[in-house]
């Protein structure tokens, strides 16, 4: 068997039918499918259920099976090309990320410090919640993620601390909150509010976080955008609910400004999460490689505080404590 039949395979999988499959693999649809049955006459199981003219209708048993090895297969040859990559000085491809949309202030300053590092390599970034992004790892379509760590089912997955996120209350600059700079979460139940659909995990912790303090706010607009949410306290005179590293993003607060939310202070730790397993793949590894390196000499919160994404009390104390002889 041949690795090309694997991409075969998962190319079908994937696309759900053969005539795209052969056309994302750059072949014949007479030569995919005969591809296939070769694997399938040498692994002896029937991979695809197949109705009238050879039409798609899913994978079988086996097939599901096959196909979860293939991908593991494809994904470790590529992490070999990769670890050869590196060891000769020149890693270079794709290192795929799988971010929370909440992430997209924080992506360009990683990414920019992972390809000063590493200039062959281009990101493929791809804004998914967090089942997704497990998916994604699990099936070695992502190398990794970048999320919030205070989940109880990240168990199978190997994570890193970042930073540590503060949530802000974003309101209209109006007399209403003039000289404010702080607010309750009780307090800011009583608003008008926009806030992501309750599905989304950012917004059930929210809820959470509402219910503990007794209330729990009635949103007016409800969306799966922050930066929707955002425009419409703008435009809308509503407020929501960001993290405190949105204040980096220039232009986009016209008109607004951001009050800090207490009684609780609530902060959530943010992190990278990557596949267990050996070998690691080297797009991971290299680049959380690079965090382990900048967290353990202080230069990560300085660049993440320099960048207004954490406060100055977090960057001091990220710096390394000096140890005294005596």
């Amino acid at each position: 068997m041949f690795l090309r039949q694997f991409k075969y395979l998962i190319a079908v999988a994937e696309e759900k039918h053969f005539g795209r499959a052969a056309d994302r693999c750059c072949v014949t649809q007479p030569s995919l499918s005969s591809g296939i049955k070769q694997l399938e006459l040498e692994l002896g199981v029937a991979i695809f259920l197949r109705g009238r003219g050879q039409r798609f209708l899913g994978l079988t048993s086996e097939g599901e099976r096959v196909a979860k090895w293939a991908r593991r297969i494809i994904a470790h040859c590529d992490g070999m090309k990769d670890e050869l990559d590196t060891l000769k000085g020149d890693l270079k491809g794709y290192i795929r990320i799988g971010a929370m949309p909440s992430m997209s202030p924080v992506l360009p300053s990683l990414i920019s410090l992972f390809v000063e590092r590493h200039p062959g390599v281009k990101a493929d970034v791809r804004f998914l919640g967090i089942e997704e992004t497990k998916l994604g790892l699990s099936k070695f379509a992502l190398d990794v993620g970048l999320t919030y760590l205070n989940q109880e089912d990240l168990g199978r997955f190997n994570t890193l601390p970042i930073f540590s996120e503060r949530l802000n209350l974003l309101v209209p600059d109006s007399d209403e909150f003039a000289g404010r700079d702080e607010i309750t979460w009780r307090e800011a139940a009583e608003l008008p509010f926009a806030m992501l659909r309750p599905t989304m995990r950012e917004r059930q912790f929210v809820d959470q976080i509402f219910e503990k303090v007794g209330t729990v706010p009635e949103p007016r607009i409800e969306s799966e955008s922050i930066l929707h949410l955002m425009f419409q306290v703008q435009f809308s005179q509503l407020v929501t609910i960001i993290p405190g590293h949105f204040a980096k993003m220039p232009g986009l607060h016209s008109g607004t400004r951001m009050l800090k939310l207490k009684e609780p202070v609530v902060s959530q730790e943010v992190g990278l999460i990557w596949a267990d397993g050996e070998p690691a793949m080297p797009m991971a590894s290299a680049l959380v490689d690079i965090m382990k390196r900048l967290k353990a000499t202080g230069d990560l919160a300085q660049i993440l505080g320099d960048l207004a994404i954490i406060e100055q009390n977090q960057v001091d104390a990220a710096q390394p404590k000096l140890s005294i002889a005596r």
